[in-house]
C-alpha cells in the first residue's frame, strides 16, 4: 500500500512512495536522524567573538548558511552555523558542527574532505565520520548533494580565513 513519507514528499517513481515493507531500515534511520537534526539543530547560532566566519548560498534552492568559529589552543573551540534551508542542508550543518568542534583545523579539513568524497566520489564513510554516514543516501539524489555540501564549503572557507587566506570559494 503506497504511503507518503515523513517529510511529506513523494516517492521516486511516478509520485508513488514505496510500501513501508519495501523501505530498507537504513532509509528509515536516514530520515529519522536527518529530521532530528533539522528539528533541533546542534550548534545553531553565532560565535560571539569569532576568529573566522564565512557564508554560502545555494542559488538553485535558496539554502543559505553562515559558519562562525573560534579557535583556542589549536582547536576549534566553538563552531556555529545559522541560516535557512531544507532539511538536508540544516541537518548537514548540525552534524558538521558536532563532527568538527574540538578538532584542530587540519583534522576538520580532513573530515570535510572525506565527507565530500563520500558524496561526490562514492568513497566509503569512515568510523570517525559518525552520524555523517546517514547523509550518504543523499548521493542518490544529485540535486540534493549541493544542499548537504553547503555548510561544509562554508566551513572550509572559514578555515581558510582562520589560516590567513581569503576564503577560496569551496562551493
Amino acid at each position: 500500500m503506497p504511503r507518503e513519507d515523513e517529510e511529506g514528499s513523494r516517492g521516486a517513481s511516478a509520485g508513488v512512495a514505496a510500501p513501508a515493507a519495501a523501505l530498507p531500515v537504513t532509509d528509515t534511520l536516514y530520515r529519522e536522524v536527518i529530521l532530528e537534526h533539522y528539528r533541533a539543530p546542534h550548534g545553531r547560532g553565532e560565535v560571539a567573538a569569532p576568529d573566522a566566519a564565512a557564508a554560502g548560498r545555494n542559488p538553485l534552492c535558496g539554502d543559505e548558511v553562515s559558519v562562525t568559529l573560534r579557535e583556542e589552543a589549536g582547536r576549534l573551540e566553538e563552531v556555529r552555523h545559522q541560516g535557512c534551508g531544507c532539511a538536508i542542508s540544516v541537518a548537514s550543518a548540525s552534524m558538521m558542527s558536532e563532527a568538527v568542534e574540538g578538532l584542530g583545523p587540519a583534522q576538520a579539513r580532513e573530515i570535510a574532505r572525506r565527507f565530500k568524497g563520500m558524496l561526490l566520489e562514492g568513497a566509503e564513510p569512515t568510523e570517525e565520520m559518525g552520524d555523517l554516514e546517514v547523509l550518504e543516501g543523499v548521493r542518490s539524489y544529485p540535486v540534493r548533494i549541493k544542499c548537504a555540501l553547503l555548510p561544509w564549503n562554508a566551513l572550509l572557507d572559514a578555515l581558510d580565513v582562520l589560516d590567513g587566506k581569503e576564503g577560496r570559494g569551496h562551493g
